[in-house]
C-alpha cells in the first residue's frame, strides 16, 4: 500500500517511522521544514517526498498538521487525490475539521474519515517522534452513516498493524466534548498550574507530583489555542466545573472546616477509583 503523510511532527513522524518499522508499505511524506525533510529520508522514515506525482499513487493519505491547515492542505490538493484513496487527518478536534474536510471528499469522490490516535509526548517535532509511540494506544475514528465497512476494516488492519491495541468509534461532536475533558482541560490546569511564583522557588521540594501536574504545561502554544478554540465550547463548561470545584476546597480550607474537607477529599478518591486509569 502507498501511504502518504502529511506533516512529519511527532504524530505524523512517528506514523511513519511505524509504518516503516512495522509494514511493507511505501511511505511519501511532507513537511514545510526541510530539515525534518531529510531527516525523515537519512533515517528511512519515509521513501521520498510526497508530490504532485506521488500523491497520485496514495492509497492513504494520513494529515497530521494542525485543523485549518488540514482543511487547507485537502482543499488545494483535493483534484489530485485518487477517488480510490481514504484520507484520514489526524487532529486533535473533530468538528471543525470533519464539517470542513467531508464536503470536498464528497465532491471530489474519495473517501474521508476523522481520526485522532491517543498518543503524544509532552515534546513535538520529527526528533521525538518513535516507531513505538502508538504500542497500546487507542485510535479513533469517527464514521458516520455513508462509511463503507471495508474501509473501516482496512483502517483497523493498518492501525493495529502500527501497535494501536484497537479502534475507538465516535462522532465528532462525543469526541470534542470528551477530549475537552481528557486533555485539552489538563493541558490548561498544568500551563495555571506552573504559573505560581512557587514553581521558580521549588528546587529540593519536588518530587513526582510536581512532575505530573506541570508534564504537559511544555506545549506548543500556537497549536494548542487553535485546538482549544475550536472546542471553545466545551472546553470552557469543563473548566467551569473544574473552578467551581476549586472553590470549594478554597471555602472549606479558608472556614478551616476539617469535616468539610475530608468529604472532598474522599469524593475525589472515590470518584479516581471508579474513574480507573493510573
Amino acid at each position: 500500500m502507498n501511504v502518504g503523510i502529511v506533516g512529519l511532527g511527532l504524530i505524523g513522524g512517528s506514523m511513519a517511522k511505524s509504518a516503516k518499522a512495522r509494514t511493507a508499505h511505501t511511505v511519501w511524506g511532507i513537511d514545510l521544514d526541510k530539515e525534518t525533510m531529510t531527516m525523515a529520508r537519512m533515517c528511512g522514515a519515509i521513501d521520498g517526498p510526497l508530490t504532485e506525482e506521488t500523491l497520485p499513487l496514495c492509497d492513504l493519505i494520513l494529515i497530521a498538521v494542525r485543523p485549518g491547515a488540514a482543511i487547507e492542505w485537502v482543499r488545494s490538493h483535493a483534484a489530485t487525490i485518487s477517488r480510490s484513496a481514504i484520507v484520514v487527518d489526524l487532529c486533535g478536534v473533530k468538528r471543525t475539521v470533519v464539517a470542513g474536510i467531508a464536503p470536498i471528499a464528497e465532491q471530489y469522490g474519495f473517501s474521508y474519515i476523522g481520526g485522532h490516535p491517543m498518543a503524544g509526548k509532552e515534546r513535538g517535532g520529527f526528533t521525538s517522534a518513535a516507531d513505538d509511540l502508538y504500542v497500546g494506544s487507542s485510535m479513533i475514528l469517527t464514521p458516520n452513516e455513508r462509511t463503507d465497512m471495508q474501509l473501516l476494516e482496512r483502517l483497523k488492519a493498518f492501525f493495529l498493524d502500527l501497535g494501536f491495541a484497537g479502534l475507538t468509534f465516535s462522532d465528532p461532536a462525543e469526541h470534542d466534548r470528551i477530549i475537552a475533558f481528557t486533555s485539552q482541560l489538563a493541558h490548561i490546569a498544568s500551563s495555571a498550574y506552573v504559573k505560581s511564583p512557587e514553581a521558580q522557588k521549588r528546587r529540593g521540594f519536588s518530587a513526582g507530583s510536581f512532575q505530573d501536574m506541570t508534564r504537559v504545561a511544555r506545549l506548543d502554544e500556537d497549536m494548542w489555542t487553535e485546538l482549544f478554540l475550536d472546542d471553545a465550547d466545551y472546553l470552557t463548561a469543563e473548566l467551569d466545573e473544574l473552578i467551581a470545584h476549586l472553590s470549594e476546597y478554597a471555602d472549606a480550607l479558608k472556614a478551616k472546616d476539617a469535616q468539610r474537607l475530608r468529604g472532598l477529599l474522599k469524593d475525589g478518591r472515590e470518584k479516581k477509583a471508579t474513574a480507573g486509569g493510573n
